[in-house]
């Protein structure tokens, strides 16, 4: 079905209007566009992709926010590949143009995205600024004309082949699965026969060095050395070089996201036209089983990539080198049987031949034989819709490796309401003192092994490292020849130094971090020392320097937490039950890597914590914008979209302008609901049934009237709600406080009377097993008909359940918040971010400090998404109860959303809450 909707003729911007928002009932006529849709589409939808087409074709960033369960991912699907279709016909019909006419000019600025040089696009009979004569003027810009319509030639001979190969794809699959396997059956074969002839021949040499050691040895580095290979990986890049079409990014938090997105693009009118690759992790994409045993992500990326430089040494290896590599009786290393060229240039075309999820591709890659991690970036320089996770985007490093390129494209951030929380933690990075440790003697007992072997640059960056281990050890006042679990600081607490002050402080100003960090990136000289451990950890036997060690396996071992009588804490336990961790080296070289930033965009937190195991060094990334820049400033368009982006001045002030983006350049958009007005009853109570004042503030919300009017409140929203209510709470503890409070009075036996409860787990391997127990007593309770009307389910705002989690129908009848969940306002990290917006951001008039303004957008954020959970459809409704006087201050209600914001109601006293409440309830009883 298509859609025709009128486009706005312009959006308004940040300078124009105090709220700088376009409200879905502000459109204006400005010519049709067709937009594809599977169904006929609400209003807001259309409004929606007609905001989203202008943004995408004008160039600019978008801020738009549309509401759980009006159909998000399908208009930023059908509005962006409708935007992306037209592209693709303009660009075909200018380059047509100019193979037929040979002019390069046009109004429409798509010439220049052609590539059509600078000396074509002026008036052929004027001068050039060098001086040069008007014929050699005009000689050197019709050649450059020719040269540009050989170019459009080349591309739509390039374009027409890729068509045509892909329309072979669709037809031909089955046949050449069948010959792809023959081909793999023989090719097995012959590797196992060359493998046991190498391996034969290696026996009868004589040993010169242990099997497999020669490969845990650095090569020699030189440290001008530029091969322009990224992430270590000798890969076969010339496919990586394929020219890239115009492309949307679209990015999301989780993988169960992306899928759900990419199963929306399935079901769209898009789905069979569309060249679609989804893109992820090694651990979510590899279909090696032996790799894929070692669990920790890390560890799995560096088999990876040692697997496949093993295969490219292999095929460099010439005729004369081979009697060599086999005096030295060198064990031949593991190739990946997945990783091959043609089997991968195969498996790319069939993931660009059909829409494809995760799940999907590692099904194909299977069938295959191929690697769909590889296969993935081959198919990204033709695909027209790239789906990946946030961290792919947001890393530089690992963007690059995976073979991004944003320049002039289009990228779309959804489910961006933790966009700024995600960047800060992807570059903010601690390190443990066990860690440092560990990693120090791990380079000691290396250096002992192969220090003779290894060259001059190689053991003075060691020593350097070695050095910087010892002086990380030393600021936080420990010794790094001690086991650190038994080594108890003579000072507790946190210290918060600059960059620049951390450096001085720990001595090592004197060392170029920058030369440190690419020799460690260079040489992979964590990933020789995890090798290095692995292989010798149970065996080798330290040198006569230390006679206290006893092994070099104890010894390690005895740096790991928990190795002493010492009770572990429940941090640990939960760490314990992770999968293995990487070489220690590899976090220390991160923290050296943030190290880096810009001394006022970051912070180095000093954490004393009793012994210097359990201490560490913790860099916090201040500016968050530093790493966006790029993205904004190399796209066409940026889209940040959400749910509940509101309030909005965060993107605004710690993104955007921070990342140099102009005031004109930003548009706003905002939507409302698609259910009625009269679904949904959102009210803020200021007091209770015994007119008690309801304020959660820290310093008075354990006060037993406090917990009693919270229970009354609750007791007689149970009492004619139907169905589900759930009832957030600030945090972990205050919850359990309540509730042990209620069971001395008396109150939760009342509760249970009208609602079963339950309570949100800590373990996050339990949420499913009670949301299930949860849905099935509503269900039998709405069967039944007793006196037990359905659930009480006790959340925890931030937790597992106020996001992600939708409480549809009876599931959530009501929603109650109790207080304001504001963030612990005298943590280091907080109060040092707070500081830097009051010197960094401008003081509007008439508002207050940018620091207090960041702790109630905290707060407020986590409140949207909370409240957000029970509204999921058109039919749906629910009551939205909002405990606590500070709510009907009007700022704060300012920064609700706007289809929560334009219905609230505050109610001084309980009385005409509880009123409105049941009134709703029995008006919607027929709904249910």
């Amino acid at each position: 079905m298509g859609v025709s909707v009128p486009v706005p003729s312009r959006l308004m911007t940040w300078k124009e209007g105090k709220e700088r928002r376009i409200m879905a009932d502000e459109t204006q006529e400005a010519g049709g566009i067709d937009f594809p849709f599977p169904f006929t589409p609400y209003a807001i939808q259309k409004d929606f992709m007609a905001a989203l087409y202008q943004v995408l074709e004008a160039g600019k960033i978008g801020i738009f926010e549309s509401p759980t369960g009006t159909g998000k991912s399908l208009s930023l699907i059908c509005g962006a590949l409708s935007w992306l279709r037209d592209f693709e016909q303009k660009k075909r019909q200018e380059e047509e143009r100019l193979l037929e006419a040979g002019a390069p000019t046009s109004s429409d600025g798509l010439a220049p995205a052609l590539g059509l040089p600078s000396s074509c696009r002026g008036s052929p009979g004027t001068p050039e600024a060098t001086g040069e004569p008007d014929w050699i003027t005009q000689f050197v810009q019709k050649k450059e004309e020719r040269d540009l319509v050989d170019r459009l030639k080349e591309e739509q001979v390039r374009r027409k082949k890729r068509e045509e190969r892909l329309q072979q794809i669709r037809h031909n699959a089955k046949l050449r699965f069948a010959a792809k396997r023959m081909r793999q059956e023989d090719e097995e074969t012959e590797r196992l026969l060359r493998l046991s002839s190498e391996m034969l021949a290696a026996g009868t040499e004589p040993e010169q060095v242990a099997s497999g050691e020669e490969e845990l040895v650095l090569a020699e580095y030189e440290s001008d050395e530029e091969k322009g290979v990224p992430s270590g990986v000798d890969v076969d890049e010339d496919d990586l070089d394929e020219e890239h079409v115009m492309k949307i990014y679209y990015c999301s938090r989780t993988h169960s996201q992306l899928a759900q997105f990419v199963h929306e693009v399935q079901k769209s009118p898009f789905g069979q036209d569309t060249r679609l690759v989804s893109l992820g992790s090694r651990q979510n994409l590899c279909v090696n089983g032996d790799v894929r045993k070692l669990g920790s992500v890390q560890l799995i990326n560096d088999r990876c990539v040692e697997m496949q430089r093993s295969k490219h040494e292999r095929k460099s290896i010439t005729e004369e080198e081979e009697p060599t590599r086999r005096r030295q009786r060198q064990e031949p290393r593991a190739t990946c049987p997945f990783y091959s060229h043609e089997r991968l240039q195969l498996l790319r075309d069939e993931v660009l031949a059909g829409v494809k999820d995760v799940e999907q591709l590692v099904a194909l890659g299977k069938e295959a034989r191929a690697c769909p991690y590889y296969g993935g970036r081959f198919a990204i320089p033709a695909a027209q819709l790239v789906v990946l996770p946030y961290q792919m985007l947001l890393h530089a490093p690992t963007r690059q490796a995976a073979g991004i390129r944003l320049q002039g494209q289009v990228v779309v951030i959804d489910e961006a309401h933790n966009l700024i929380d995600t960047i800060t933690n992807i570059h903010s990075m601690e390190v443990r003192g066990s860690q440092l440790c560990q990693a120090h003697s791990q380079l000691l007992q290396y250096t002992e092994r192969y220090g003779k072997r290894l060259k001059a640059k190689n053991l003075m960056y060691i020593k350097q490292l070695l050095y910087l281990l010892e002086k990380f050890v030393a600021v936080l006042g420990g010794n790094i020849k001690q086991n650190p679990n038994t080594q108890t600081l003579s000072q507790a607490g946190t210290e918060l130094k600059t960059i620049n002050d951390f450096l001085f402080q720990s001595e090592i100003d004197n060392i170029n971090l920058f030369k440190v960090r690419r020799y460690c990136e260079k040489s992979k000289i964590s990933r020789k020392l995890l090798g290095f451990t692995e292989r010798y950890g149970a065996v080798l036997v330290p040198s006569m320097e230390q006679p206290k060690l006893s092994g070099f396996q104890d010894f390690l071992q005895s740096l790991q937490p928990g190795a002493t009588a010492a009770p572990a804490t429940p941090a640990e336990v939960e760490e314990d039950r992770s999968p293995p961790p990487a070489s220690p080296l590899m976090h220390v070289e991160g923290f050296l890597e943030a190290l880096t930033t810009a001394n006022q965009d970051g912070r180095v937190i000093l954490s004393r914590q009793g012994s210097l195991s359990q201490s560490s060094l913790k860099f916090l990334l201040l500016n968050p914008a530093v790493h966006f820049t790029q993205v904004v400033k190399e796209c066409r368009a940026v889209i940040i979209a959400g749910g509940t982006m509101q309030p909005v001045s965060d993107f605004r002030e710690q993104l955007l302008v921070g990342a140099g983006v102009e005031a004109e350049r930003v548009v706003e958009f905002s939507c409302g609901h698609v259910i009625p007005p009269d679904h949904i009853l959102p009210l803020i109570i200021c007091s209770g049934p015994s007119n008690q004042m309801l304020d959660f503030t820290y310093q008075k919300r354990g006060l037993p009237q406090m917990m009693d009017e919270t229970g009354r409140i609750l007791c007689n929203l149970c009492n004619v709600v139907p169905g589900g209510v759930v009832c957030f709470f600030p945090s972990y503890e205050y919850q359990q406080q309540v509730c042990a409070h209620w069971e001395k009075s008396g109150l939760l036996a009342r509760l249970t009377i009208r609602k079963r409860i339950f309570q949100e787990p800590r373990k996050a391997n339990r949420v499913e097993q009670v949301l299930l127990e949860y849905s099935r007593c509503i269900k039998h309770c709405g069967q039944a008909r007793g006196t037990e009307t359905g659930a009480l389910l006790l959340s925890v705002v931030g937790g597992k359940m106020s996001e992600g989690i939708n409480f549809s129908d009876n599931l959530g009848r009501c929603v109650v918040m109790v207080g304001m969940p504001y963030p612990n306002i005298m943590s280091p990290e907080l109060q040092e971010k707070m500081a830097y917006l009051d010197q960094t951001l401008p003081r509007a008039p008439g508002q207050g400090r940018p620091g207090k303004a960041l702790v109630e957008n905290l707060c407020m954020k986590a409140v949207n998404q909370s409240i957000g959970r029970a509204i999921r459809h058109q039919k749906d409704f629910a009551s939205i109860v909002l405990l606590d006087q500070r709510y009907a201050s009007p700022a704060i209600q300012a920064k609700l959303p706007a289809w929560i914001r334009d219905r609230v109601e505050v109610k001084a006293t309980f009385g005409p809450a509880f009123a409105a409440l049941r009134k709703f309830h029995r008006e919607k009883a027929g709904l249910s």
